[in-house]
């Protein structure tokens, strides 16, 4: 008698209640799925049967790369897998999870430049036409990112009970992995927040209770973010901008003025070193040189 073979389709529903019962956000959901999606679709298209086995993902990741598709988004599917992979293990549908120790794809080391501090000077100087809404708004955006290094889904989840003006903090309370943390701020950060809360009490609902809301409609999520922070980027004649660039700014900024490590990771809300080096590598050579003529060593 032939071994029935697991419908993996049908346990997918199954799979993502459990993930929604562990407190996962909808965007984690969505990631997850996304892989294992891609994942029986090229079973399909392969007619490859559609089995999780480590022969079977390791073909997949294998045409995925072939495909021209970045190492990064590879990994991120696989990290989806991997997930529905280890419930079906703990369901006892699987005897294990055949794919746990498989490796991801080697993912290349990117160095993304930052903001230069003229840069950031020409970004906040388009937003001082006017006292309008957006303008206050956006300059309030721009210096509170390129200084806590506020990740965009953050920024435009923080409510108004989140940000405390006279303590200079703002409360993530649901950050990347579910982890909330406290961001402080600077005075400057603190009045150009004060500013666009005093156009804000006039524009938003009362009950409204998202800290940064729209110049139209009521709502801000990150496409209006990004939208209105790349019209700044243009009316600056800044090249190459996207909002990631303002966390990556931060990061530069921090350790420039002799932040520690360990305090840039507490505000950015990185648990990982790695992540760490990712961001400030590109300013890692210009640090090195200060540092140098700090120390005049040519002096004997």
């Amino acid at each position: 008698m032939a071994e029935h073979l697991l419908d993996l389709a049908a346990e997918v529903p199954s799979w993502k209640r459990a993930l929604r019962a562990a407190g996962k956000s909808d965007a984690t959901l969505a990631t997850y799925g996304l892989g294992v999606d891609r994942f029986l679709r090229w079973c399909a298209d392969t007619g490859t049967p559609a089995e999780l086995t480590k022969a079977n993902v390791q073909a997949w990741l294998a045409d995925l790369l072939d495909s021209g598709l970045q190492a990064t988004s590879a990994t991120t599917w696989l990290g989806g897998v991997k997930r529905f992979g280890a419930w079906l293990a703990e369901e006892d549908l699987l005897p294990d999870n055949p794919v746990a120790r498989l490796s991801p794809p080697k993912v290349p080391t990117k160095v993304t430049e930052s903001l230069s501090d003229d840069e950031l000077r020409r970004l906040l100087k388009t937003c001082q036409g006017s006292k309008s809404l957006r303008d206050r708004r956006d300059e309030a955006i721009i210096r509170l990112m390129s200084e806590t290094g506020l990740r965009a889904n953050e920024l435009v989840g923080l409510q108004l009970a989140d940000l405390d003006l006279e303590r200079q903090l703002a409360t993530v309370t649901r950050g990347k992995g579910g982890k909330g943390r406290i961001v402080p701020f600077s005075p400057q950060v603190a009045t150009a927040l004060d500013r666009y809360l005093r156009v804000r009490r006039g524009r938003a609902r009362p009950d409204n209770t998202q800290l940064f809301v729209g110049a139209q409609a009521p709502g801000f999520q990150y496409w209006a973010l990004a939208a209105t922070l790349r019209r700044r980027a243009v009316e600056a004649g800044v090249q190459g901008f996207h909002v990631h660039k303002l966390r990556h700014t931060a990061a530069t900024r921090w350790l420039r003025a002799g932040g520690s490590e360990g305090g840039l990771m507490a505000v950015a809300g990185w648990s990982d070193r790695s992540m760490l080096d990712r961001y400030v590598q590109a300013s890692a050579a210009e640090r090195a040189a200060a540092e140098a003529r700090g120390l005049n060593l040519g002096d004997l």
